[in-house]
């Protein structure tokens, strides 16, 4: 038996990628539930709305480098093996957050403090553009061909554990020290603690084999020297921009809910931060619970199916519940809100990432993957905060939020139509 294709490797190599993942996210998106308080203490601004938008845009930056991280993490990880670019992609995130964590403040070092927070940012962005593509496709390769869907959406359920331990921490902090301690030093101990659980994630993936799939791929072709990217850009256009809309609705819709409308509730409504961070961590649990059984479905359903209702779906609820929560603002409003629009969301989260794996071939998986994904982190996910904020603070409108969501869903349900047209065009030229 090939070492790589036995249990014990494949158990290695799930629990590496699924715990290494969370760690990995749980650094990058940590920032993401302290910007406000960062950008207090980094960026000198009077006016708070103006302080939120500058974390807003530093958050913003990071999604930048993600494509270009992506790229590069997913060649390497097609020519070379999904397990030696895991390990390389993990400690450039540690290095990266132990940056944020002892990084002075604006009023130690002046300017240099967002200097070098913004490039602690882009470190982080460069690896976390390596971690989507490189893990999903190692997950799913790992797994029995009738259980991929279920695999597949093991990557979006570390991501859900992400935002459970981020959302739950800053909750706990916010609950048992007050606003001048926060400020002082509590926002680093996140970062500390992601900085600390590193060695976990990285002796998990040392142990890690090569996935069986890419390892028979090799051995049938030694000779062949591979062009991810060409074979991406020459071969699947179509794919990539469809997978680009998929994911549109995966990363815009997250960041949307569990950063965007806190922060934005905060500063209209005057709830606390811990208030907040509650609603987040409540519909975090649910949907990450959700996101599995999503992607089990899709292993007996149409995977394209399902993602389709659940843009749909998401889409609705987002407006109805919106329209409800402009008029009466409260917490139970924005939790109401979170939670009807969770649901549909972790469908779509569930099946995608392994609907976008399947769609490229073994030797432009990791590349394919990484590149849709990331090129929609950073059009529909990182800049999804600042791109509402800066809209709703140009028309005045609350709508914004409603008006964003709608418009990803639209994009999602065309690249279903574009996927599901290029699919049936494989079918037939297979029967020719």
């Amino acid at each position: 038996m090939n070492p790589s294709s036995s249990p014990s490797a494949h158990r290695r190599a799930t629990a590496a990628s699924v715990i290494g993942n969370t760690i990995e996210w749980f650094d990058f998106l940590v920032y993401g539930f302290l910007s406000a308080t960062v950008a207090k203490l980094f960026f000198p601004v009077d006016d708070p709305a103006t302080a939120v938008l500058l974390g807003f845009a530093t958050f913003a930056v990071s999604y930048v480098a993600r494509p270009v991280g992506g790229i590069v993490f997913g060649i390497y990880a097609d020519r070379h093996g999904r397990c030696s670019a895991l390990v390389i992609i993990f400690g450039l995130m540690c290095f990266g957050t132990l940056m944020i964590a002892v990084l002075p403040t604006y009023e130690s070092i002046g300017i240099a403090a967002p200097i070098l927070l913004i490039l602690s940012r882009l470190v982080q962005g460069f690896s976390a553009g390596g971690e989507f593509g490189n893990a999903t496709t190692a997950l799913i390769e790992f797994a029995p061909p009738e259980r991929r869907g279920l695999y597949g959406s093991l990557q979006m359920l570390s991501q859900g554990l992400t935002t459970v331990f981020a959302s739950l921490l800053v909750y706990v902090l916010s609950t048992t020290m007050d606003v001048s301690s926060f400020d002082a030093w509590g926002w680093r101990i996140p970062f500390m603690l992601g900085v600390l659980f590193g060695p976990v994630g990285l002796y998990l993936r040392l142990r890690m084999a090569e996935s069986p799939e890419f390892a028979r791929e090799v051995e049938k072709h030694p000779w062949r020297h591979p062009d991810p990217l060409g074979t991406v850009f020459r071969d699947h256009k179509v794919e990539t921009l469809a997978s680009v809309g998929i994911f549109a609705s995966v990363t815009g819709g997250a960041f949307i809910t569990a950063i965007y409308l806190p922060a934005m509730v905060m500063r209209e409504i005057g709830l606390s931060r811990a208030e907040v961070s509650m609603s987040v961590l409540v519909v975090s649990v649910i949907a990450t619970v959700i996101m599995p059984i999503a992607g089990h479905l899709s292993d007996w359903f149409d995977r394209l199916a399902l993602v389709a209702f659940g843009a749909a779906a998401s889409a609705i609820c987002f407006v109805v519940l919106s329209c409800k929560l402009a008029i009466s603002p409260s917490l139970l409003g924005l939790m109401l809100l979170q939670l009807c629009y969770a649901v549909p969301y972790a469908v779509v989260a569930g099946a995608a990432p392994t609907l976008v794996a399947e769609f490229f071939p073994v030797r432009a998986r990791a590349t394919g993957s990484s590149l849709s994904y990331n090129l929609a982190g950073m059009l529909f996910g990182g800049l999804s905060p600042l791109t509402v904020a800066g809209l709703a603070t140009m028309t005045g409108s609350r709508y914004a939020s409603m008006t964003y969501i709608v418009g990803i869903s639209l994009i999602t349900l065309a690249s279903v139509a574009a996927l599901a047209w290029k699919r049936k065009a494989l079918a037939q030229e297979a029967w020719a």
